[in-house]
């Protein structure tokens, strides 16, 4: 307590203001001794009246709150309380909310994307914002060489790829393997080599701490933070921060390398799934379009393949086929099938020995679904195209004629998957220039739409569309197969859509083309898979 009268001479102190303020009765408030903050308070309270509320100050290295209590007489009665710890405690919980509120946003930028790039990218500009004068991202080495990202407090970011000894930074190499960092103490800024620097970095180092980015099971990768040496360097509080910094971070990384690399493996065996890209073989055109029961899915039940003859004289062996069910799991068995096939291309000039081995292949197998499947024969001759067309529990194929009469090929058969033995029938069929040989799955046919949205497109309609469709060539026949199909669905669901169209040209013989990005040449062309 500190009593000062009107004239701003103190006239009294207690024992605990004469031990923290070395004043005595009769000294100035402006003396040198008194706190500056607490002579303006009591200058201001005398010269304008205020403030009336307490004001704070320090006072040998300790916080206080300074409370007057003015007199009638003129004088004032200041009451010092100390609150040195809460003003320590507020900070703390000032400085860990912080914390938490900004791993909370490195968590929400990082989680926002699975791309690795990125993910490093938002990492290190936003340790190098908010822990760090500047940081570098090691990530797991890529053969010889490790992917850096370096990122200054300015936000430039950039990476790069560069053959890098981890023994050459203390700590780098264990913590690339996962282990706990060494303190920052043992940590010699100037023995940093170039590449652990980032380009335009200015002044000399002060601090260095060198993290780990632990991530599921295998390290992330490291984080190097830097500060200059006209910083403050790293306290023990900023390390142990920086290394929770890093565990988030590692989690994001972690989870978008392996969203990275699930995806690759997705596209590979995708790409073994999906339908081939068909042109013109030996001077017959094919064309294909598929449409997956749900939009958001590539795959399904329904397939097709082209494998053309080694030569002109040989025959090019055609399938096209609907396995029960939707979705990936049909997309599966269909693979299986394609497989199956393609093994069997030996014995595709025998339909009903390929249709058994198939079903013994499926019977034998943990699936439980069956299939139905068109195969065909082609080759040209004379300028006619040659069919052979055999149909295990399929719709028969389709045969456009030249002058819009739409046929249906004489082929029947069980379908393959169900029961032990598979009988067929087979059809021979010619195709003049302009004529077409449609094959299609039911999802064409039973396509739910229309008026009320509840009646098939069916094979009458089906049948009065390709009439207009003669002399077309087989990719605008497809195109308008499935174009009906979809505008009859309108918005409805529907199962899987295939369908393949073998064409004799109107022009003629023509050119050989190419399937599926393979030329179709007499030097052993390649099946048509993709």
């Amino acid at each position: 307590m500190l009593v000062v009268d009107a004239d701003g001479t103190l006239i009294e102190t207690n024992e605990a203001a004469r031990r923290l303020i070395p004043l005595v009765p009769g000294d100035s408030v402006t003396s040198a001794a008194m706190p500056a903050w607490l002579a303006a308070a009591d200058r201001a309270l005398r010269l304008a009246g205020a403030p009336a509320d307490a004001v704070s100050g320090e006072v040998a290295g300790r916080s206080f709150e300074a409370y007057p209590s003015p007199c009638d007489d003129g004088s004032v009665v200041w009451w010092l309380l100390e609150d040195t710890d809460r003003r320590l405690a507020e900070e703390a919980l000032r400085g860990e909310r912080e914390r938490a509120a900004l791993l909370a946003e490195v968590s929400s930028a990082l989680l926002s994307s699975l791309n690795v790039e990125r993910c490093m990218t938002v990492t290190a500009r936003m340790a190098a914002g908010h822990l760090a004068d500047a940081a570098i991202i090691v990530a797991p080495a890529q053969g010889r060489r490790h992917p850096l990202t370096y990122a200054r407090a300015d936000g430039e970011v950039t990476q790069t790829m560069l053959p890098v000894d981890p023994r050459s930074v203390a700590g780098l190499a264990e913590a690339l393997q996962g282990f706990p960092p060494v303190p920052a103490r043992w940590i010699d800024p100037a023995e940093l080599p170039d590449w652990a620097v980032p380009e335009g970095f200015d002044g000399p180092i002060g601090s260095v701490i060198v993290t780990p980015l632990p991530g599921h099971g295998v390290p992330a990768g490291v984080l190097i933070l830097l500060r200059s040496s006209t910083h403050q360097a790293f306290t023990e509080g900023e390390e142990v921060f920086a290394r929770l910094f890093a565990a988030r971070a590692g989690v994001a990384l972690s989870a978008a390398r392996l969203y990275a690399e699930q995806r690759s493996i997705t596209t590979t065996l995708m790409r073994e799934l999906l339908p081939p890209r068909l042109e013109r073989v030996h001077g017959v055109e094919y064309a294909g379009a598929y449409r997956a029961a749900r939009d958001h899915e590539r795959v399904g039940g329904d397939f097709y393949d082209v494998h053309p003859g080694e030569d002109p004289d040989k025959e090019t062996f055609v399938v096209l086929g609907d396995v029960a069910g939707k979705g990936l799991e049909a997309a599966v068995l269909t693979g299986k099938i394609r497989s199956v096939l393609h093994a069997l291309l030996p014995l595709s000039g025998d339909h009903q020995q390929v249709l058994s081995l198939l079903n013994g292949a499926l019977l034998n197998s943990h699936h439980t679904r069956f299939a139905t499947l068109v195969l065909a024969s082609v080759t040209r001759r004379s300028g006619h195209v040659r069919l052979r067309l055999t149909s295990a529990g399929h719709l028969p194929p389709l045969i456009i004629r030249s002058d819009g009469r739409v046929e249906e090929a004489p082929t029947q058969g069980q379908l393959v998957g169900a029961m032990p033995d598979v009988t067929a029938r087979s059809a021979h069929v010619s195709l003049a220039p302009g004529e077409t040989c449609l094959l299609y799955t039911d999802g064409i046919t039973e396509a739910s739409g229309g008026p009320l949205g509840d009646q098939f497109f069916g094979e009458e309609r089906l049948r009065a569309a390709l009439g207009p469709c003669a002399r077309m060539p087989a990719e605008a026949v497809v195109e308008r197969v499935q174009m009906l199909a979809a505008q009859w669905l309108g918005g409805g669901r529907h199962d899987d859509m295939a369908s393949l169209a073998i064409t004799n040209p109107a022009g003629g013989h023509g050119a050989l083309h190419s399937v599926d990005g393979h030329h179709a040449t007499t030097a052993r062309p390649k099946a048509v898979r993709r």
